[in-house]
C-alpha cells in the first residue's frame, strides 16, 4: 500500500481530539451508558465506532497520535508506537475456530502453541463463545473454521455467522484489523471451503486487512489438510514477525521444549464414594431446581423410553428407533430441530485405559488452569475422579491427530519409540500416520497399547491437554410433541465396520444408546439445538421432502406435526436398500396416506436389477412436483448423506424445472438459487 493512502486509512480511522477533553468525556461516558442498555451487537459496533471516530478522551490522544507508517510489507498494516518509545506494541493474538468434528479446534489449538512460543499473549475461543461485540477492537486475528455438509458453517459458529453477514454493519467496522483465515474442507463436496472463502472475503469487506490468502486445507489431499497448513503457517508466522518483531534478548522457543498445559490434572489421594462416582447428583440437582432449558453445560438425564430395532435382522444395518423421556426437562422442540447427546466410553475401555496408565479410576482429581484468567470449563471442573474423567470427557476412542504425537514423543524415555512418535509428528511423517492411523481408523488406546513404554510415563498433568474431550452428538428429532408429547423419538444407524485391524470399528455413541435397555438405570445427557431447516406456517402450502435413509428423520417430525394441525399438503420421496429390510415407518406412511395426508414415492436400489433412488421417482413425477412447486409455490427439503445424494437430488429437480416449467438450464438453476434465498429450497445434510 501506497505510504500517501496509508496515511489517509490511519487518519480514516483515528479517534480526532473534540478540543474540550472534559466534554468529550461526558459524552463518551453516556453513549457507553446507551451501549450497555442495548443487546443488538450490530448496533454496538455502530456506536463504537462512531465513538472511536469522533472523542478521545486526553490519554487515549497520546496513545494513538503517533502512529507510524514502518516498513510494508505487501496488503501488511503496521501498528503503533508511542512517540518517545522504544518498546513493541504488546504482542496479542486472538485466534477464533469454527469445528464440528474437532479438527479445526485441534487446529487451533497448535496456532495457539505456536503463538506461545513466538511470545504472544493468545486467546483461543470458538466463535459463537467469543463476544461478537469486541472484534472491532481486536488487532490481530486468526480465523480457522471448518465447512460442513453442502456449504453450512459449523454449530459453534452459526451465530457468528449470522451476525458478520448483517447488512447493516457499517463498512469499516474492522479497520484496525489485520486477519488471517484457514480453512478446513473436503474437495469431493461442490462448496469446497465455502465458510472459508467467504469468511475471507466478508472480513476485507469490513476494511479487515488480510495478512495472507485464504489456505484450504483439503481432506482428499493424501496427507490431509497439513499438506497446505504447513507452508501457510510457516508464511503466517514469517508476516507477522516483520510486523512485530521479537523484543531484543528473546528468541523463538525450541519445539523440543515442552510447554506447560492450558489445563493440568492433579490426582489426589483420596478416593472417592460410590454415590460420588455416579457422578449424576450435580445435573439432577441442576434439572429439579431451574426451569431453564438443558444446555451443554447442564444436560438432562433422560431415561430411555423404548430401544426398537427397525431394520431387519438380517439387514447389514442396525438402525434404531430410541425414545427418550424428557418429563420435567423444560424442553421444547419443532420440527427440523435437533437433540445433541452426549455419549460415554465403555467401562471396558476405561479400565484398560487406567491400567496402561497406572491410573486408580477412584481417585479424586482436581482440575487446574495455568492460566487464573481461563478459568476451568463448568463441565469440566463437575468432574470429581479419574473414572468420571476417562468415561465421560477424554476421548480414548478418536482416531489421533498429528498434535497427539507432538506432545506424546516428549514422554517418551525409549528410544525407539521416540523415534517413531517424532516420525509421526513431523511434516514428512504424515504419509505414514495417515497409514498407521487414518486408513486402519486406530483409535488413541491402540496407540497406547502400541508404545508401551512411553504410554506409562504419561504424566497426569498432561492428560487433558493430550486426549481431547469427548464431543457431543447431533441427531434430527424424528418425532413432533404435538404428537408425542414429553418424548424425544431418534432414528439412529448404529455405526460398525472392518478395517485391516482385528477388531471391528465401532460408533462410540451409536454403540453406547444402542447397548441401553429401556427403564434401564443408566440416564443420557440430552439438550436441544435450534436445526437449520424451517417448515412454512401456512397450512395451504405443500411440502416436499426428500430423505431416503435416516435422512428420513425430521420429515417424521415434520410431517406428525403437521397431521396434527390437520395440514395435508405432504409429499415425500423415501428411499432406501430394500422393502422388506430397511423401510422405515412403513405402516405409518401407509395410515397417512390411507387418511389423506401423504404422498408418498418409495425408491427401493437393490429390490431389482437396476438400481432405482429417489432422483429416479422425483423425473418420473415431474408434472406433479411443476405443480407443487411452480403452481402452488411449494417447499422443497432435503436431508441425508451430504456424498452424492443431494447433488443428485437437485440436478433431477432442475430437470423437472426445465422439463414442465419450460425453462433453460440457466433458469431452473437461478429459479433454485431463488427459492434457497427465501428458504423455499433447504437442505441438511452430513457427511
Amino acid at each position: 500500500m501506497r505510504p500517501e493512502k496509508e496515511r489517509e486509512r490511519i487518519k480514516r480511522h483515528l479517534p480526532t481530539y473534540p478540543g474540550d477533553g472534559a466534554a468529550a468525556g461526558r459524552e463518551e461516558k453516556c453513549t457507553g451508558d446507551a451501549i450497555r442498555e442495548q443487546t443488538n451487537d450490530s448496533y454496538i459496533w455502530t456506536c463504537l465506532i462512531q465513538l472511536r471516530s469522533r472523542y478521545t478522551s486526553a490519554l487515549t490522544l497520546r496513545h494513538c497520535a503517533n502512529y507510524v507508517i514502518g516498513a510494508r510489507g505487501a496488503g501488511t498494516q503496521c501498528r503503533c508506537v508511542r512517540e518517545g518509545s522504544a518498546k513493541m506494541p504488546q504482542q496479542n493474538l486472538l485466534i477464533l475456530y469454527g469445528s464440528q468434528t474437532g479438527t479445526a479446534e485441534d487446529l487451533a489449538g497448535r496456532l495457539s502453541r505456536e503463538a506461545k512460543r513466538h511470545h504472544f499473549n493468545c486467546r483461543t475461543e470458538a466463535l459463537d463463545e467469543y463476544r461478537v461485540a469486541n472484534l472491532i477492537n481486536e488487532h490481530l486475528v486468526i480465523f480457522v473454521c471448518a465447512t460442513t455438509g453442502q456449504g453450512d458453517p459449523p454449530d459453534n459458529m452459526k451465530n457468528f455467522w449470522r451476525f458478520i453477514f448483517r447488512r447493516n454493519l457499517p463498512h469499516n467496522a474492522l479497520c484496525q484489523m489485520d486477519y488471517a483465515v484457514l480453512g478446513l474442507g473436503d474437495s469431493s463436496y461442490p462448496k469446497f471451503n465455502f465458510i472459508a472463502k467467504k469468511l475471507h472475503k466478508r472480513l476485507n469487506q469490513l476494511g479487515a486487512c488480510p495478512l495472507l490468502p485464504a489456505a484450504l486445507g483439503d481432506d482428499q489431499h493424501e496427507l490431509g489438510p497439513d499438506a497446505v497448513v504447513d507452508p501457510w503457517l510457516k508464511d503466517l508466522w514469517s508476516k507477522v514477525l516483520s510486523m512485530f518483531p521479537l523484543r531484543p534478548g528473546l528468541e523463538i522457543i525450541s519445539e523440543d521444549v515442552l510447554l506447560p498445559p492450558k489445563y493440568s490434572l492433579r490426582l489426589l489421594e483420596e478416593k472417592v464414594g460410590q454415590s460420588e462416582l455416579s457422578g449424576d447428583a450435580y445435573e439432577r440437582d441442576f434439572i429439579s431446581n431451574n426451569t431453564t432449558p438443558p444446555s451443554e453445560i447442564h444436560p438432562f438425564l433422560a431415561p430411555v423410553l423404548s430401544n426398537e430395532r427397525v431394520s431387519a435382522h438380517d439387514h447389514f444395518q442396525d438402525v434404531r428407533l430410541i425414545e427418550f423421556n424428557i418429563t420435567g426437562s423444560a424442553i421444547q422442540f419443532y420440527p427440523g430441530d435437533v437433540v445433541m447427546v452426549q455419549p460415554r466410553n465403555s467401562l471396558l475401555h476405561v479400565e484398560q485405559f487406567c491400567s496402561l496408565l497406572h491410573l486408580d479410576p477412584l481417585n479424586k482429581v482436581v482440575v487446574e488452569p495455568s492460566d487464573p484468567e481461563s478459568p476451568v470449563p463448568m463441565h469440566l471442573a463437575a468432574l470429581c475422579s479419574v473414572q468420571q474423567l476417562v468415561e465421560r470427557y477424554l476421548d480414548i476412542c478418536s482416531i489421533p491427530r498429528r498434535s497427539f504425537f507432538q506432545l506424546l514423543c516428549h514422554f517418551s524415555p525409549d528410544e525407539m519409540e521416540r523415534e517413531k512418535l517424532k516420525e509421526f509428528s513431523c511434516a514428512a511423517g504424515q504419509e505414514e500416520l495417515y497409514s498407521y492411523c487414518n486408513r486402519p481408523r486406530r483409535t488413541i488406546l491402540e496407540v497406547l497399547v502400541d508404545f508401551p513404554h512411553t504410554t506409562r510415563c504419561i504424566p497426569a498433568t498432561f492428560l487433558l491437554e493430550l486426549i481431547p474431550r469427548i464431543r457431543p452428538r447431533a441427531f434430527s428429532i424424528a418425532s413432533s410433541m404435538e404428537a408425542l408429547p414429553n418424548t424425544i423419538q431418534i432414528l439412529m444407524a448404529v455405526v460398525q465396520y472392518k478395517t485391516k485391524l482385528i477388531e471391528p470399528r465401532r460408533g462410540l455413541c451409536s454403540t453406547w444408546l444402542a447397548s441401553l435397555p429401556p427403564h434401564g438405570t443408566e440416564r443420557v445427557p440430552i439438550w436441544v439445538k435450534k436445526g437449520s431447516m424451517k417448515f412454512p406456517c401456512d397450512p395451504d402450502t405443500p411440502v416436499v421432502m426428500v430423505g431416503p435413509g435416516t435422512g428420513v428423520a425430521p420429515f417424521r417430525a415434520a410431517i406428525q406435526e403437521r397431521v396434527a394441525n390437520g395440514r395435508p399438503g405432504n409429499c415425500l420421496f423415501f428411499g432406501c436398500r430394500g422393502k422388506s429390510k430397511d423401510f422405515y415407518f412403513e405402516k405409518e406412511w401407509e395410515d397417512l396416506g390411507n387418511r389423506g395426508y401423504l404422498t408418498l414415492f418409495t425408491a427401493f436400489s437393490r429390490d431389482q436389477e437396476d438400481k432405482i433412488y429417489v432422483q429416479h421417482r422425483i423425473k418420473e413425477n415431474s408434472k406433479l412436483l411443476w405443480d407443487l412447486i411452480g403452481t402452488k409455490q411449494g417447499y422443497v427439503y432435503i436431508a441425508g448423506n451430504a456424498k452424492l445424494m443431494p447433488n443428485e437430488v437437485t440436478d433431477a429437480l432442475k430437470w423437472v424445472l426445465q422439463l414442465e416449467g419450460g425453462m433453460s438450464a440457466p433458469d431452473a438453476e437461478q429459479y433454485l438459487a431463488s427459492m434457497e434465498k427465501s428458504c423455499r429450497f433447504q437442505s441438511e445434510t452430513w457427511s
